[in-house]
């Protein structure tokens, strides 16, 4: 069954963040204990995190954060991630989070003390059940270029603290803040030994993704999807061998994909780009990484979802030794799930 063969698959999650997994019950339960006047915190459940644009979804991103005021609080997000990724067999995790975005919200939260409470129950989950989960620190196009520099500066601090911070990324506003605005702390990050990942061809096309790679020098693109819009651009990411990380619901959702159009995951594989799988914001979007992988099965084909889930694996920043790891256990697991059953065996 399709389910079962995604279920027993070792995963990678390259793109997913941290706001973006509160459930809406605890939406509503913080935005009630703050005194939070929301329109999502009343009426139906399901309909919390309902939208119908991208700004309109950048706007629920905000409303979550704004209910995010303590250590704690990202604590008992970090928990709740774990226990997400457990059950989806997510072994190793680099997920996204937004200390510009808290701090526009709370000037008073202390980001070194929130990524530390989050880091300890990241460290018990590693000891405990072998998952890893790293930080990239974003840095938010919409709060302009100065603000960027300094989410920079404190993506090196924390990293340097040993809090588990091994990259910075570029969200937000693309369509109205582009990569080149950003490629000065781009630089700076990268002169301080952190990765570099951007999200682009999401809101703005195929130019941005070019410049996401020819100028901020990203090693990664967050959805990336438009650069099929130009060949050109498609025969870059492949030369260059620049992973994409894909995430269909989102894309459909935001309207980047539009009704009845394939997913461009299908032809950008066959184009020779790598491309991996996630769930972006898996709470707001209503999906989870494992329905994204179900949906891109159904697309591609049980092969080409094995290629993206060992994609995942190369693509992640995590150091040989673990790459090699993960990839045994990848392959122990496609052995076991293919090989074949003694009653089919001839005699």
């Amino acid at each position: 069954m399709t389910a079962d063969f995604v279920a027993a698959l070792p995963k990678v999650q390259l793109h997913c963040h941290l706001e973006g997994t509160v459930h809406a019950r605890t939406f509503r339960e913080l935005a009630g204990q703050y005194g939070l006047e929301s329109a999502r915190a009343s009426g139906p459940l399901e309909s919390t995190y309902a939208f119908g644009t991208f700004k309109e979804f950048l706007l629920t991103f905000a409303e979550v954060c704004k209910t995010l005021r303590v250590p704690a609080d990202y604590a008992r997000v970090a928990r709740d991630y774990v226990a997400t990724a457990r059950a989806q067999n997510v072994r190793h995790a680099e997920v996204f989070i937004s200390p510009s975005v808290w701090t526009f919200f709370h000037a008073e939260l202390d980001v070194v003390a929130t990524v530390a409470a989050m880091r300890d129950v990241f460290e018990d989950a590693r000891r405990e059940h072998g998952l890893d989960v790293a930080f990239i620190c974003d840095l938010t196009r919409n709060f302009g270029v100065e603000r960027a520099f300094a989410t920079a500066r404190t993506a090196v601090k924390l990293a340097e603290a040993g809090l588990g911070v091994v990259g910075i990324g570029l969200g937000g506003d693309e369509a109205n803040y582009p990569p080149e605005l950003f490629a000065e702390p781009f630089a700076f990050a990268r002169a301080n030994g952190l990765r570099t990942v951007a999200h682009a061809g999401e809101a703005a096309g195929a130019s941005s993704v070019r410049s996401a790679v020819e100028v901020l020098g990203a090693e990664r693109i967050g959805h990336g999807v438009r650069a099929a819009e130009d060949p050109v651009v498609v025969a870059l990411l492949a030369e260059r061998k620049i992973p994409l990380e894909c995430c269909p619901t989102s894309n459909r959702l935001t309207g980047v994909v539009p009704a009845g159009a394939p997913h461009p995951i299908d032809a950008l594989d066959r184009a020779g780009v790598i491309c991996t799988i996630d769930a972006d914001d898996p709470e707001l979007f209503s999906t989870t990484l494992l329905a994204e992988y179900e949906l891109v099965e159904a697309l591609c084909g049980r092969d080409r979802l094995v290629r993206f889930t060992r994609n995942g694996i190369d693509a992640s920043f995590a150091s040989a030794e673990r790459k090699a790891e993960m990839t045994r256990e990848l392959d122990a697991t496609l052995a076991t799930l293919f090989r074949p059953s003694l009653e089919t065996k001839p005699l």
